[in-house]
């Protein structure tokens, strides 16, 4: 007897001609074909309506014997590992049993180099994380819907932005994914407070599955997992960081592991720098338009920098790195994507074209000498330490290196 079709969300390729351009930056750097067939659009169609089924079990579990308690117990197993719980309860050991066996590909030596490359452009990449990956990825309306339904856009984009730096910095460490470093208790976390969310934004009468899908589906959380890598790695190269094809292929090793802990299906990782382009590009063509949400993040976002706690000259280094952010996300977002997002019209890519060169000339420069490369990765590391601290101000939570794990 033949299978009902499954019913894929209104929500996927809803305006197929608006997001070819919006993707179109992304197709060029593709090598050979771009478009996805039939088969591969059909799955990530599918893939919003898939979940992240280890940790929904577990949520399951911890719901019925209470959340407070269930957390505690993962917490402690986040922490210290699921052998230090006398009788784990057996949902939480399936769970971390899975959780602390190693992927068969993963090399311990790729995530150490793709840790130190993630140091090597220092502020540069923390601007493109910002600016091509949460700024332009606001276009895509209903990832934002999540946020909208759970109150967080209420919470204030300082924040947020904050907060994801953090995570974001306490992964790219070296040996910040180790087994209880600071990188791979913030993943977990995030991915409990993942299915939590799920859970309760699903239950909501104003969530419409029919045309969404399911919240933080396997599909969005594949999107943001390409733009910490690919768009991080397209980024750079754009304003002048000379990342090498061995840079590339170890942030994308380093990031596929961390997509892997967060519950991002195998099907959806890649261990190819080109692969994920295409990945990305393909993500994008299925993304539902902006709509009045991607105005309200985007317009927030953009007034980011006047929020910042600068030690000095605040007034004038806020409004200067507004037009930094403005001018590099004009590189990636068309006149069209910078209405959508409410920004201002009119907004050139100066700072790319000014500072990209003289950048792409000191790393070569630097690179040549002995230690040279040594010495970036040192002063990147520092500078996104110093960055994190202006978006916390006091409330700057201290940065811990993995024990055990020599200086980078």
């Amino acid at each position: 007897m033949p299978q009902p079709a499954i019913r894929i969300p209104a929500r996927h390729g809803a305006d197929l001609a608006l997001a070819q351009r919006t993707a179109a930056p992304i197709r060029r750097f593709i090598k050979g074909q771009a478009e996805p067939d039939a088969s591969e659009w059909q799955a990530i169609g599918e893939s919003l309506l898939q979940g992240d089924e280890p940790m929904d079990r577990l949520i399951e579990w911890m719901q019925g014997v209470g959340l407070g308690h269930g957390k505690q117990l993962y917490d402690h197993a986040v922490n210290e590992g699921i052998d230090a719980l006398d009788d784990a309860p057996q949902p939480l050991r399936q769970f971390f049993d899975r959780v602390e066996a190693p992927p068969a590909w993963l090399d311990p030596e790729q995530l150490h180099l793709g840790a130190r490359a993630c140091g090597l452009s220092g502020l540069t990449g923390m601007r493109v994380l910002r600016d091509l990956g949460l700024l332009a990825g606001y276009q895509a309306s209903a990832i934002n819907r999540t946020l909208v339904l759970t109150g967080a856009l209420e919470k204030g984009a300082q924040r947020r932005v904050a907060e994801t730096t953090k995570w974001w910095i306490d992964c790219t460490r070296p040996g910040g994914m180790h087994r209880g470093a600071p990188g791979y208790r913030s993943t977990l976390q995030v991915r409990l407070i993942h299915g939590l969310v799920r859970r309760r934004v699903s239950c909501m009468t104003d969530w419409d599955p029919a045309y969404y899908g399911l919240p933080i589906n396997q599909g969005d959380m594949h999107a943001t997992y390409l733009a910490f890598s690919a768009i991080f790695l397209i980024g750079q190269r754009l304003l002048g960081v000379p990342l090498s094809r061995h840079d590339g292929a170890a942030i994308t090793h380093l990031w596929r592991y961390i997509a892997w802990l967060m519950g991002v299906d195998e099907s959806w990782l890649h261990d190819d720098e080109n692969q994920a382009r295409r990945a990305l590009y393909h993500n994008l063509l299925a993304q539902a338009p902006a709509d009045a949400s991607s105005r309200q993040l985007g317009a927030a976002l953009i007034d980011e920098p006047l929020q910042r706690h600068y030690t000095n000259l605040p007034w004038l280094r806020g409004r200067l790195n507004r037009a930094i952010h403005l001018s590099i996300a004009r590189t990636f977002i068309n006149a069209e994507g910078m209405q959508a997002l409410g920004l201002p019209s009119g907004v050139l890519p100066w700072y790319p074209l000014l500072s990209g060169p003289p950048r792409f000339v000191w790393h070569s420069l630097l690179r040549c000498l002995p230690y040279g490369r040594d010495f970036l990765i040192a002063r990147g590391l520092r500078q996104q330490e110093t960055y994190l601290q202006t978006l916390f101000g006091k409330d700057h939570p201290q940065l811990t290196r993995a024990p055990g794990l020599p200086p980078a």
